[in-house]
């Protein structure tokens, strides 16, 4: 018996998700008694996760899985856990994770829960923590299964390094790649994305149009952040869409969330909810999203934007 953590790569390279589940899998293992296997995709170091809890990991390499398939990567999930004997399977929130995870729910017949935000409460009945209502509430889940899949949102149980090394095994799992075929992946290569964005910079309606967008991308250039607008500005096609944030977009779990120039509609508030700090940039006083805000600035962009660019500038400049 063990607890068996998917632990996301991308080229090769772990993602931050990765040694977070890792982290929220150890804490599990503990309060079971058991040890944390790992299982990686295509990962080219593996030793990395024994420093965030992990026992052993089943490295797959299997040219088939570069590009990525919901069904066949829970098939290969599903095959890992039923080697190791898995009670308990933790994975990301990760738009990946939530495809595969119901699909390896059917193949294992387990429950699972999403969003999850702490360790268990109660491991008899299996008890979780989840966000509702968009990140409004909360409510307590017990798992009832045999065997209990876990989703651990982003940025809620925080990384936990730990003593210890991953001893590593080849795993070759059968792969069945039919019924779904990739033809193409278009990403990113240039700047941080929205989904490992720690801090995230947004921008609506308020920036008048796409030209002014460069003072956005200063900032989080500055910053380290990934640039993201509302809907509206993505659906007059001043960004890409694959910028938009929302409910009806990508969420947003980042630990710092500036809004510029954005009203704050109740669908855009749904997806950014989960953000720890929320820093709002409006001319208007009343606009709804002060009302969510952590902290809030009455001004306009063009001015408190590119002095706020210079101070960052000035200050990274002097601790260097």
């Amino acid at each position: 018996m063990s607890v068996l953590v998917y632990t996301e790569s991308e080229q090769g390279k772990f993602k931050k998700t990765a040694f977070e589940v890792a982290s929220y899998a150890k804490a599990v293992a503990q309060q079971l008694g058991t040890n944390v296997t790992a299982i990686t995709i295509n990962a080219a170091d593996a030793s990395e996760l024994g420093n965030y809890g992990v026992d052993k990991v089943l490295q797959v390499n299997n040219a088939e899985l570069e590009k990525f398939n919901a069904n066949a990567y829970a098939s290969v999930i599903e095959q890992a856990a039923k080697h190791e004997n898995a009670t308990v399977v933790v994975v990301s929130s990760s738009a990946d994770s939530k495809y595969l995870a119901p699909m390896l729910a059917i193949k294992l017949d387990a429950g699972y829960a999403s969003n999850v935000v702490e360790a268990p409460s109660n491991t008899a009945p299996f008890t979780v923590k989840r966000t509702a209502f968009t990140n409004k509430a909360f409510n307590m889940t017990s798992i009832t299964t045999d065997v209990k899949i876990v989703g651990v949102s982003k940025n809620a149980f925080g990384l936990v390094e730990s003593s210890g090394s991953a001893s590593s095994e080849d795993f070759s799992p059968s792969v069945d790649t039919s019924g779904v075929t990739v033809q193409s992946v278009d990403k990113a290569t240039d700047k941080v994305t929205i989904a490992d964005a720690e801090i995230v910079v947004s921008g609506g309606r308020g920036l008048k149009g796409p030209e002014n967008w460069r003072m956005v991308e200063e900032l989080a250039e500055v910053l380290g952040a990934a640039t993201a607008c509302s809907k509206p500005v993505s659906d007059l096609g001043w960004r890409p869409h694959s910028e938009h944030v929302g409910q009806t977009g990508k969420p947003v779990a980042s630990n710092l969330y500036i809004a510029i120039g954005i009203s704050g509609a109740i669908q855009h508030l749904a997806g950014i909810n989960a953000s720890k700090v929320k820093v709002v940039i409006n001319t208007d006083p009343e606009a709804p999203f002060f009302k969510a805000a952590d902290y809030g600035v009455v001004g306009d962009a063009f001015e408190v934007v590119p002095t706020l660019i210079e101070k960052l500038k000035a200050f990274k400049a002097q601790n260097a």
